[in-house]
């Protein structure tokens, strides 16, 4: 399969694990739907596949919503609105260049100037302040995605996604609200993972215990869904895990080794747990565990693992 293109290529996303969890994923999906989209990476590997006939990409984070849809259904226009922008840094302070954008960006929260700021920010991490402004620097040793390779990424989702894809910024319990059972939906919500801490990511977070109100809901009403959740780095736990009487079946996928741990001398690798839902492990024939850790292979590609399961 030719290489999958993405355009927004942020810290946290699980783009990196896609192929793991798209091992999980049925094959007679209607709509795949994504409450907690971000960067819709799972959305776009999932089309790359043709997985599912449809596909509902939604965050709370409306430039971001609004710029996807815009690479969408808009390549061209995007693509050379970026190039502009990118050229712009070439003829001045290239720093002061990116400040400008990100104050324009703030002012007039216009998607095509998030995405010249999301491609030249310090280790492509989205930050926001307490005000909700993209507050991130531009990384000094680099000037972000080339036009020519942006580009070419921006018409590669296009052309995966155009026209079977609907956008919107809701709240994720409305966008629940209208799954089907024909749907799947995939959940990564901000606040957890492996980062431990308040993750400054995302404009808004979520309550644990209403996230696990609705999930109780989408069991009654027959729902298949996958959620990536909380994770570990060595034997050290972040996150709360999901309670057990949801009966989901939790995976623990092999995120890689720790950058932290390295910069301290140590060798511990981080895993991400997956959650299958019991309408999904049913339709997908898989065994109901309740905890199945996958097996460790050093130096391989993190996409290779799940598959094992």
């Amino acid at each position: 399969m030719k290489s999958i293109p993405h355009p927004i290529q942020y810290q946290g996303s699980k783009r990196n694990l896609a192929a793991a969890i798209l091992g999980y994923f049925p094959k007679d999906v209607d709509c795949l739907i994504e409450p907690f989209a971000g960067s819709a990476a799972i959305s776009i590997a999932a089309a790359a596949r043709q997985l599912a006939a449809r596909y509902a990409i939604n965050d709370v984070n409306k430039p971001l919503v609004e710029l996807l849809r815009l690479m969408v259904e808009q390549p061209t226009e995007t693509a050379d609105y970026y190039e502009q922008i990118w050229n712009g840094q070439l003829t001045e302070d290239s720093p002061s260049h990116y400040y400008q954008m990100r104050d324009a960006f703030n002012r007039s929260q216009d998607p095509r100037l998030f995405l010249y700021l999301l491609a030249r920010c310090v280790k492509g991490a989205v930050r926001y302040n307490a005000d909700g402004m993209f507050n991130q620097s531009p990384d000094k040793r680099r000037k972000g995605t080339r036009p020519t390779t942006m580009r070419n990424n921006i018409f590669g989702v296009s052309a995966l996604l155009q026209g079977k894809s609907a956008f919107s910024a809701l709240d994720y319990r409305d966008v629940l609200r209208a799954v089907t059972t024909d749907d799947l939906v995939y959940m990564d919500p901000p606040y957890q993972g492996v980062c431990g801490e308040h993750d400054s990511r995302y404009l808004s977070g979520i309550d644990h215990h209403e996230f696990v109100l609705a999930l109780e809901e989408l069991n009654e009403r027959g729902i298949a869904y996958v959620v990536s959740y909380d994770g570990r780095r060595g034997d050290k736990a972040f996150g709360e895990l999901l309670p057990s009487y949801l009966e989901l079946s939790r995976i623990e996928l092999l995120a890689g080794r720790s950058s932290q741990s390295t910069l301290l001398g140590r060798t511990e690798m981080t895993y991400e747990s997956l959650y299958l839902s019991p309408v999904l492990v049913q339709k997908r024939a898989l065994p109901a565990l309740r905890s199945h850790a996958i097996p460790m292979q050093p130096h391989c590609a993190p996409e290779a693992h799940a598959l094992y399961a």
